[in-house]
């Protein structure tokens, strides 16, 4: 079986960064609010865990839908400041279109020397009116790298590859809903266990309701992998749950 270019699926498992996949959930499926406003669901002991595991990271991947509502820093700053290792993960924003704000905060601690230097994705074939605003971005301090795109869409594969060849060997990838539902939806794809090492769901005992967004609507029931239960933890109010891909 093949992945992307023909590559084999042994090839790409060589080639690409061990990928943890995790987001905090509603008890109804929902990680953000209506039109995608930023929902606290997290509580304070699932939080940490969240910053501790940044830290064990290369690079922390989120959609450019999470970097325009959230506005994250995507750092480890919950950590107590004397436990806090010095390593910081490198931010990825998956941005096709280069919408990212120049104002935004992970640019703005990259300047202010709190953070390291993001990477915007954006799609290999620039238009007249994205050349400048990657212009505008790499002036903020923004590192702006090209990946072909399939009709407009950047392949999953191929992100990684690019982000291995860039040197993440490690990569936790967060949301928001797209990214999470093209996560989950490529391994069907490709081959099982292709794409995602290990999936942390952190649920939180609240329900948003149907204005609220998931990310499980486009998944159709070919593409809905199988997972093996890895350990269950409570966390404050929080269960989180850890799963492998099989």
């Amino acid at each position: 079986m093949s992945v992307s270019g023909g590559q084999s699926v042994a090839e790409f498992l060589s080639s690409r960064p061990l990928v943890t996949l995790t987001f905090a959930q509603s008890l109804d499926g929902k990680i953000a609010g209506k039109e995608g406003k930023q929902l606290i669901l997290s509580g304070k002991e699932s939080m940490l865990m969240t910053h501790w595991m940044r830290t064990k990271h290369d690079a922390i991947l989120v959609g450019i839908g999470t970097a325009l509502n959230d506005d994250p820093q995507l750092n480890s700053r919950h950590i107590p400041e004397d436990e806090r290792p010095s390593h910081l993960p490198r931010p990825v924003i998956l941005d096709a279109n280069l919408r990212l704000r120049p104002d935004c905060k992970l640019l703005k601690n990259y300047r202010e020397r709190k953070g390291r230097r993001p990477w915007v994705i954006c799609d290999a074939d620039l238009t007249s009116n994205d050349i400048g605003r990657k212009s505008t971005l790499e002036d903020a301090g923004a590192r702006v790298i090209g990946v072909p795109s399939v009709d407009g869409f950047i392949m999953i594969p191929d992100l990684l590859k690019v982000l291995y060849n860039l040197g993440i060997k490690t990569l936790m990838v967060e949301g928001g809903a797209t990214i999470i539902g093209s996560f989950l939806a490529e391994p069907a794809r490709t081959e099982p266990n292709a794409i995602i090492d290990t999936l942390i769901i952190t649920i939180a005992p609240t329900l948003v309701g149907n204005d609220g967004i998931g990310y499980g609507e486009k998944l159709s029931a070919t593409q809905i992998p199988s997972l093996k239960h890895i350990r269950t933890e409570v966390m404050g109010q929080d269960v989180v749950i850890v799963s492998a891909l099989e």
